[in-house]
């Protein structure tokens, strides 16, 4: 999988995506990820590529002439399977998002800042928009990060041991039932017996007994679902 990021702060994405995980997933040579910074489509040579919005307003709107300039170019040579724009009012990023675009090639992901890109660019280019919740950032790295791992993730030969993303909570619309490790005891509190049974298939009807019973508790919206 290829994803490119265009944005304004390229050095925001630095570290986000050269540990762990993705930092893996790229070494496998299973994702790609491209920072594009915007200015390098800037519309005059002190690296413009906002203005005052039309109307009137506090805070500047990202132009559309440096968005589409790049879009256009960085989509010659393979069309992408999903342009994205990270905004608070796109839809809300789930599970179920992340595992559809993971099945994807190509990603384009552009970055909001100040008060958002022009409504134009949002029209004639963007397929999709992600928010990663009910509340507004500097700007759209961090949802940019956010998505990536959430994506990334799930990319077949990215995790040691594939069976974990299907066992994360919101596969399957249940939360993660609870986890234990060594020691068996610890200050007075134990594992459950059932996991130290040995039995794998009492073992799995109980975790999701478990699962069922958290997300009755905090979630039960999904259930609804």
């Amino acid at each position: 999988m290829t994803i490119h990021i265009l944005t304004v702060l390229p050095e925001l994405l630095q570290s986000p995506l050269s540990h762990s995980i993705m930092k893996r997933a790229q070494d496998k040579g299973l994702l790609t990820v491209y920072v594009h910074p915007l200015r390098k489509w800037a519309v005059n040579e002190y690296g413009q590529v906002d203005d005052y919005q039309y109307g009137g307003g506090a805070g500047m709107v990202m132009m559309p002439e440096p968005l589409a300039n790049a879009i256009e170019e960085l989509s010659k040579d393979k069309p992408f399977d999903e342009i994205i724009f990270l905004t608070p009012d796109g839809e809300t990023l789930n599970q179920k998002i992340a595992n559809n675009l993971s099945l994807k090639e190509n990603l384009l992901l552009i970055c909001g800042h100040y008060k958002g890109i022009d409504q134009r660019i949002r029209e004639k280019y963007v397929t999709k928009e992600i928010s990663i919740g009910d509340y507004v950032l500097s700007g759209g790295e961090l949802a940019a990060a956010v998505l990536v791992d959430a994506v990334g993730r799930l990319i077949p030969g990215v995790l040691n041991n594939e069976t974990s993303a299907l066992t994360d909570s919101f596969q399957d619309n249940l939360l993660a039932p609870p986890v234990y490790t060594r020691p068996a005891e610890w200050r007075g509190l134990k594992v459950p017996d059932i996991l130290l049974s040995g039995h794998t298939a009492k073992v799995e009807e109980w975790r999701y007994e478990q699962a069922v019973e958290r997300t009755k508790q905090r979630r039960p919206d999904l259930l609804e679902d």
